[in-house]
């Protein structure tokens, strides 16, 4: 695999922990394959309760030194790891099309949206501000300090193997903490040469860990939970996983970041620019197969349009390649797991036979990867199972809907609160929606909801915390307070 690559020393087989490269204490490993085909890729170090001791006992001696070392040095280094990675982008596309299987014009546009938000931390490192305080009494000065929260845990999933790695970890080292990163099993390589650029580009050993595990997962979080050198953990994933999560680090009271499920809904009205719709609700749909947080998954269609924008839709989804990420021309690659594949397929047969109707594609594609055939269900209805949960898979699930007060009810019939869209020509509906929608983002006329400037965050069961811009950095910052006495003068 590593002659795929133009800079070989990418391809690393090995974990990190007190910058050193390292197999796990048992020596176990597991195997990562390609979901294109299901070829083993590489094997990686399974690492247990022991490799995570070690890797936060190495973040918490490299503490002292990073939280001291001035805001602009944190910040040309990462500015620096930015730069690297930017310069390295074919090949860290490559290693995540081959894990994560999603078309290689799409991994190259990953590395630099995952090098952006290192590009916008730098510049956060240098203002970590303070403030003064006015005082009630007139011999006190009060001063708000910030500093860095200590040591950081953060779980990464599989479907952004690159930008959920700088953004969080990025924003944690920007402000000064040190890290213990366990990027998802199933796609650790890329994640693993990114932190061998932020050596290159000057980390000092310590300050970015990452330890690999697949069968011993859920040993690794729970122990990166109830490990009290770990002083805030960030997790990216399900709901029920954030919530067990959230238990098992209750008896070390982290604080913590849960960026959880999404159903994020689409909303298109009557007087929206019909094609222009349908092209945002393509990239807000179709981005990585589906499989993102903030895809599209309940897609509301005003019901004097319903059937054209559904016609639209099916001429797209027609067009849309499935293959192998490195073939020339391909917009769908595999999902990322057997898994997804069937839930994909339950989710369309469980719609059908409540009465949806199958206009397009749908089925399982035979052969030994995960591919799954872009679906368009319409007449769909709030019972339905596509209506309660993610699809995460490359399925437009289309309902009707009549008034705004009826859309915004529908769309806010949910458990959790990601991501939304709204396309709409008028100015004042634009505002009344975003600001009646329960989500943590709002879409006008735009699918993109995230950037190195934006926060990015749910409500409701889609949990709490932020991550991009300013407050991305300020979620891995502690405030204190200094109350000085000042005698009379």
């Amino acid at each position: 695999m590593a002659n795929r690559l133009i800079n070989k020393t990418l391809f690393i087989e090995k974990a990190l922990i007190d910058g050193q490269w390292v197999t796990a204490q048992s020596q176990e490993r597991f195997d990562v394959f390609n979901p294109s085909n299901g070829e083993k890729l590489a094997t990686l170090p399974e690492m247990d309760i022991e490799d995570v001791t070690l890797a936060t006992k190495a973040a918490a001696s490299a503490l002292s030194s990073w939280k001291t070392t001035p805001g602009k040095t944190r910040g040309q280094i990462i500015r620096k790891w930015a730069n690297l990675m930017n310069e390295n982008g074919a090949d860290l596309a490559t290693l995540m099309t081959l894990e994560n299987g999603k078309p290689y014009a799409e991994a190259k546009g990953e590395i630099t949206f995952a090098a952006g938000y290192l590009e916008f931390y730098s510049g956060e490192a240098e203002r970590c501000y303070g403030e003064i305080v006015p005082s009630s009494n007139s011999s006190n000065r009060v001063f708000a300090i910030k500093q860095p929260i200590g040591v950081v845990a953060c779980l990464a999933p599989w479907n952004f193997p690159a930008a959920m790695i700088t953004r969080k970890a990025g924003a944690a080292i920007a402000a000064g903490c040190t890290t213990v990163v366990k990027p998802a099993g199933e796609t650790p390589l890329t994640a693993l040469a990114i932190a061998f650029l932020g050596e290159q580009a000057g980390l000092p050993k310590g300050i970015l860990n990452i330890v690999t595990a697949m069968r011993k997962l859920e040993t690794v979080g729970k122990a990166l939970c109830e490990d009290k050198i770990v002083k805030k953990l960030s997790f990216t994933g399900s709901t029920p996983v954030g919530k067990l999560l959230m238990a098992q680090c209750a008896s070390s009271l982290k604080k913590l970041s849960m960026e959880l499920g999404g159903n994020s809904p689409f909303i298109i009205f009557e007087d929206s620019d019909l094609d222009q719709a349908v092209d945002i609700l393509m990239s807000a749909k179709i981005r990585n197969s589906g499989q993102t947080c903030v895809c599209a998954n309940r897609i509301y269609v005003q019901r004097s349009i319903h059937d054209i924008i559904a016609a639209k839709l099916v001429e797209k989804f027609k067009n849309l390649k499935i293959g192998d990420g490195f073939l020339e021309g391909v917009t769908v690659g595999p999902l990322t797991s057997k898994r997804g594949v069937q839930k994909a397929a339950r989710h369309v047969q469980e719609a059908i036979s409540s009465g949806a109707k199958l206009l397009h594609g749908g089925n399982v594609i035979p052969g030994h990867g995960n591919f799954f055939e872009p679906a368009v269900l319409t007449s769909m209805n709030p019972t339905m199972l596509s209506h309660r949960e993610e699809i995460f898979a490359p399925v437009a699930a289309l309902y009707p809907f009549d008034t705004e007060e009826d859309v915004i009810e529908m769309a806010n019939n949910s458990e959790v609160g990601l991501g939304s869209y709204v396309c709409t020509k008028d100015g004042a509906r634009q505002w009344r929606v975003a600001e009646q929608l329960e989500a943590g983002m709002v879409g006008i006329n735009t699918g993109v909801l995230s950037g190195g400037e934006i926060p990015f965050g749910g409500l409701k069961q889609s949990g709490f915390g932020l991550e991009g811009g300013k407050w991305g950095v300020e979620e891995y910052l502690v405030t204190r307070a200094v109350i000085m006495a000042v005698p009379d003068v």
